[in-house]
């Protein structure tokens, strides 16, 4: 019988941490007192983990998830598509070329300026002149036709436009200025009101939001560590709060534990090239003698039991992880696999790889089937899905060792060794980051294993310049598999994808936090994205 005694052994040590915290919370070391929810139950008091770096849509904030005191032109709805927020309708011309937008025309600023055309034509552009987190570089201009109509021109089709379109809060050109990221405006279901770095953000409900106003009147939005949100649920003083695998199954009276499906995925980025002395722009080296061989990679694929890591290192808060966008409608469901050890080890015999030395490693022409997979240093949750994987993994004679370091050390070392990876999106454009042979061996650790294909290319490039929906999701699914090859472990395998983790929260009873859409990588802003419906119950 498996010990699994790494993972073990990690979730020993967070229990020991846990053990600490609450004797610092009795003990009044946890100085800031958040009270409890007043009796009209008006307000919430919420603790995540990641602060943002400013409350500018221009600068990156909102990107992928709902930017709270802006509004979008349109928005996700909890299963993924469309529907209007700022724009009553939209349409796309015969070229591809040309999105045009009509905006309502009741909507307001929270200094009591209408929001026109002219403002979404001054966001985008001055976002696009950015180039912080949102790409906009196949945009060649946006546009006011009228107060209520904006024209944007594409310098060619691009299927993941309308993505990028619920992405970008709208900012007032009359306003912006060089602080605007620390004192926003604007006409989203929230109102500015503080922010404290390092301590807590305040929004208060729009009272003149043009849409359905908020039940819930004041929110303070407080950073923390996961432990110290622990130690502030035990103390009852904070409504929600993120909270991790390690922790979760810890009973709490007066609250429960929300649990999110997530395409915020993790799994290990195996180097597909030899290791020939090549380096990448920035001097770090490329290609791994082991990784490089396809039967090494889906030999590791096929022999990872998916719901015993989800069980052993997560306490059960995952799912099995197939691609990059489990669960979206763009996903190929041709993608998933059995696990099957037999079949791993019959990859790796027919490739001539074998035990020849009886020490448990399989070898082939002197080279031994070991190599080094790193993780970020502290992230216990990554640390113990990798010590788990190579745990089964070993079964087949590969031997993995685990290794935490810096990310600054990673960032230079991933091209050569494996990396324990996350991403997640509610975007497509996500896998043409991930794929496109453009973009291998970059700095900016999407394709850092080197994947690159001339026929994924064209699935990618065909996807993005599709004029329907339905032709993008059908060549976003090809490029995983096309019954051949692709991005799948099926085909290429440059991913060894393992599990798509849960989003956790402590929730009190009694507080309504609403539909959750799918939650993308990151697991701190997903929590707000709908929180303009939450509520306490009564209300």
């Amino acid at each position: 019988m498996k010990k699994y005694w790494h993972v073990r052994l990690t979730l020993a040590v967070v229990g020991l941490m846990v053990t600490g915290i609450l004797s610092a919370c009795a003990s009044g070391a946890h100085s800031t007192d958040y009270s409890q929810p007043p009796q009209k139950r008006d307000s919430v008091v919420v603790a995540i983990s990641s602060e943002p770096s400013t409350l500018d849509p221009i600068q990156g904030w909102g990107h992928g998830n709902t930017p709270l005191i802006q509004s979008t032109l349109i928005k996700y709805r909890s299963g993924m598509d469309f529907e209007n927020d700022l724009a009553v309708d939209y349409d796309l011309d015969a070229s591809g070329l040309v999105w045009t937008f009509t905006l309502r025309d009741d909507a307001r600023f929270t200094d009591g300026e209408a929001v026109t055309a002219d403002d979404v034509a001054f966001t985008f552009e001055m976002a696009k002149a950015a180039q912080a987190s949102i790409d906009l570089t196949f945009m060649e201009k946006a546009e006011a036709i009228n107060d209520t109509t904006v024209r944007f021109t594409l310098s060619r089709p691009t299927a993941v436009f309308l993505n990028t379109a619920a992405s970008v809060g709208i900012v007032p050109e009359h306003s912006y200025g060089a602080d605007y990221g620390t004192n926003p405006v604007g006409s989203g279901p929230w109102k500015f009101v503080q922010w404290n770095p390092q301590e807590q953000l305040l929004l208060e409900a729009n009272e003149d939001y043009y849409g359905t106003i908020p039940s819930i009147k004041n929110v303070t939005i407080v950073f923390m560590t996961e432990d110290a949100a622990f130690a502030a649920v035990r103390a009852g003083q904070v409504d929600a709060a993120l909270t991790a695998a390690t922790l979760a199954r810890t009973e709490m009276d007066g609250y429960h534990v929300a649990r999110v499906t997530s395409v915020d995925n993790r799994g290990f980025t195996l180097p597909m090239l030899p290791a020939e002395g090549r380096v990448t722009e920035s001097g770090y080296p490329i290609g791994n003698d082991v990784t490089c061989n396809l039967e090494i990679r889906q030999a590791i694929a096929y022999a990872i039991d998916r719901e015993l890591v989800a069980d052993v290192a997560l306490n059960g808060f995952a799912t099995p992880c197939y691609s990059e966008n489990d669960g979206m409608p763009w996903n190929n469901p041709e993608v998933v696999i059995d696990t099957d050890v037999d079949y791993a080890r019959k990859l790796l015999a027919d490739a001539g790889w074998a035990d020849n030395d009886g020490d448990g490693i399989v070898e082939r022409d002197g080279v031994e089937a070991a190599f080094t997979v790193l993780y970020p240093s502290g992230d216990s949750v990554r640390q113990a899905i990798a010590f788990a994987a190579a745990e089964q993994v070993e079964e087949i004679g590969i031997h993995i060792t685990v290794e935490g370091t810096s990310w600054d050390d990673l960032a230079k070392r991933m091209f050569s060794d494996g990396v324990m990876m996350g991403w997640g999106a509610a975007s497509p454009y996500e896998s043409y980051c991930l794929y496109q042979s453009g973009g291998a061996f970059r700095d900016d650790f999407y394709n850092p294993e080197g994947y690159q294909s001339e026929v994924t290319d064209q699935y990618l490039s065909a996807a993005m310049e599709a004029l329907t929906t339905e032709e993008a999701y059908r060549n976003w699914q090809l490029a995983q598999w096309d019954g051949r090859t692709g991005t799948s472990m099926r085909g290429a395998c440059p991913w060894v994808w393992i599990v798509n983790v849960e989003h956790l929260y402590y929730v009190r009873d009694g507080l309504d936090i609403g539909a959750q859409q799918l939650h993308p990588h990151g697991s701190s802003m997903p929590l707000l994205q709908n929180l303009a419906e939450w509520r306490w119950e009564g209300l």
